[in-house]
């Protein structure tokens, strides 16, 4: 189990997506007390780049998951937009943004029913929804979204340039892409040709390796007592994997620079 964790990304495409959704539905009936509500690496900064972000009492545990939907997609530029999150997960992602930027809507799509059942429940958020769906074909008309958010998702897909191209088919003209995920170096170039290839003009793009490693290394503990809490132990292993903690091999993997962690905009 621990290695087919590790090397998800590449299985087979066709097996990706049932096994995403396997790994998802493990993890709802593990959460018994509904705190499991982020599932990415984290982001952490020492330059003070988050000193104005004054989180609510009940976001702080989450902090590191919070700012890294913070740094990739935070802006007054959600206020009023219509905005579509590929990749939801467990939404607390999409939970933050709607309630600290005030997006007219914003719609979680997620391959998981169980999981975007969870959400509708979980979630009150004004405009905030989840719906199933497939990221290679979005159930949404042709220049319909102002903004796309798609975090740490994409390199699970079957096809991403489809994925590509279908965001921007449904963004509005000068609609936003906030895209951010784990990328081998290997295979960057290849990443950014495809989302040339889709049309996408880039407003700015970061290598955040070192700032999730910082973020990973500080949460480690809080993310190991979770799991402790909620998981068998005979998968704890598993799950220190899929969390990154500090001593897995995908915190080494990206401590060594072996994979790196990029964050990106793109207008149509």
């Amino acid at each position: 189990m621990n290695k087919i964790v590790e090397k998800y990304a590449e299985l087979p495409k066709p097996i990706r997506r049932p096994l995403w959704r396997l790994w998802h539905n493990m993890i709802s009936s593990f959460d018994k007390g509904q705190s499991a509500v982020f599932m990415n690496y984290g982001y952490a900064s020492e330059n003070g780049e988050f000193e104005n972000l004054n989180l609510k009492p009940e976001d702080e545990a989450d902090r590191y998951s919070i700012q890294l939907y913070d740094h990739v997609a935070g802006s007054d530029e959600l206020k009023d937009k219509d905005v579509l999150e590929v990749g939801c997960g467990r939404g607390g992602g999409a939970s933050f943004l709607a309630r600290y930027y005030l997006p007219k809507s914003y719609i979680g799509l997620d391959i998981s029913k169980k999981t975007t059942d969870f959400c509708n429940n979980y979630y009150k958020a004004k405009g905030l929804k989840f719906i199933k769906g497939h990221a290679e074909l979005l159930p949404f008309e042709d220049s319909s979204i102002d903004t796309v958010v798609n975090v740490e998702s994409a390199r699970v897909y079957g096809n991403i340039p489809k994925f590509f191209k279908e965001v921007y088919r449904v963004l509005k003209p000068e609609g936003k892409f906030h895209f951010a995920d784990m990328i081998k170096p290997k295979d960057i170039d290849t990443i950014n040709e495809q989302l040339a290839e889709a049309g996408f003009k880039l407003v700015k793009k970061k290598n955040i390796r070192e700032n999730v490693v910082c973020a990973l290394k500080l949460d480690t503990n809080y993310r190991k007592e979770r799991i402790q809490e909620g998981v068998p132990k005979f998968l704890h292993k598993s799950f220190y994997q899929f969390a990154g903690v500090e001593g897995s091999e995908r915190y080494d993997a990206f401590d060594k620079s072996r994979i790196d962690y990029w964050s990106y905009k793109f207008t149509k």
